[in-house]
């Protein structure tokens, strides 16, 4: 994600085939979505890459549920990470391909980072915690 001056973006890890279909989509989205697009070929581009098996369990993967707190720490929001097509923000399902999802992908517990908006400000996200269903 961009970074104000002197902010270092957090590390990030991903599953490998996630990481591979997340290319995918971001490529065949870059003309519609230029701005997620480039994010997340940024961010797999930089991404420690895990196998399923050893990816560590407070890390944003596919499929989780994320508890994050906005840059005001006021507001906590609670979504599952999903492909497109599985999208439905009512039933807190937020897609990959929206600037908030390219932003969770990958992060770990007690990270934040600077993520636009779709009106394009940054805000700082915190992740505060991560569940996987089993």
């Amino acid at each position: 994600m961009t970074s104000k001056k002197g902010r270092r973006r957090p590390q990030i890890h991903m599953i490998d085939s996630e990481a591979d279909a997340i290319t995918d989509l971001a490529i065949a989205a870059e003309r519609r979505i230029p701005q997620v697009s480039k994010l997340l070929l940024e961010e797999t581009a930089r991404a420690h890459i895990y196998s399923a098996a050893r990816i560590p369990q407070d890390v944003v993967t596919m499929n989780a549920t994320v508890d994050f707190t906005d840059e005001t720490g006021e507001k906590a929001h609670s979504y599952q990470l999903v492909y497109p097509r599985e999208a439905d923000i009512s039933s807190g399902r937020i897609s990959i391909l929206t600037p908030v999802g390219a932003g969770l992908i990958g992060l770990r517990e007690g990270q934040s980072i600077l993520c636009p908006d779709r009106d394009g400000r940054e805000r700082e996200l915190k992740i505060v915690r991560v569940v996987h269903e089993r």
